[in-house]
């Protein structure tokens, strides 16, 4: 078994598609660590806020056949394939690391490049994994979310129940 972290984001009615993921993710791989839910605003593109948070679980599951398993994930919850980019989404779920796997290929890259560039993606992070190392940059997502550039004004905690 190997533990993974997956971002979960959505600004097309987000209360409703995240808590959707939260269990549909439990139901098909069992028990979950999960961050707070945060409001930010899109990134990249004029939109409504999303609500992000990340997930850790264990998988034994290969990488690229859980990101196939996380794309019909998404399909399943009103995600068209050709909403990649910066637009508005029903649901966005993202691998952001395989344990200390390194891997650079087929359009996608491990551990995900946001983690070092996007608030809301490091701050959930480091909350339910602040002591494991990032497996490129060697320091731990707590240390690199302690040093991150006034992430504050980009994070708003946010009461949704996961249930």
């Amino acid at each position: 078994m190997t533990r993974v972290y997956v971002s979960i984001g959505s600004n097309i009615e987000p209360e409703h598609n995240v808590t959707l993921a939260v269990r549909s993710l439990r139901r098909r791989f069992g028990p979950l660590t999960a961050s707070r839910v945060y409001r930010n605003a899109a990134v990249g593109f004029e939109g409504a806020d999303f609500l992000n948070l990340v997930v850790g679980f264990d998988t034994v599951l290969a990488p690229a056949e859980l990101v196939a398993e996380l794309r019909q994930l998404e399909s399943e919850h009103g995600r068209a394939p050709s909403t990649r980019g910066f637009v508005p989404r029903t649901l966005d779920l993202d691998l952001l690391t395989y344990g200390q796997c390194v891997v650079d290929g087929d359009g996608w890259h491990l551990p995900r490049r946001e983690i070092l560039t996007q608030a809301f993606v490091l701050g959930p992070l480091a909350e339910i994994a602040g002591d494991r190392l990032h497996p490129e940059a060697g320091r731990s997502f707590g240390a690199l979310w302690r040093e991150f550039p006034d992430p504050a004004p980009d994070l708003r905690p946010v009461a949704l129940s996961l249930e």
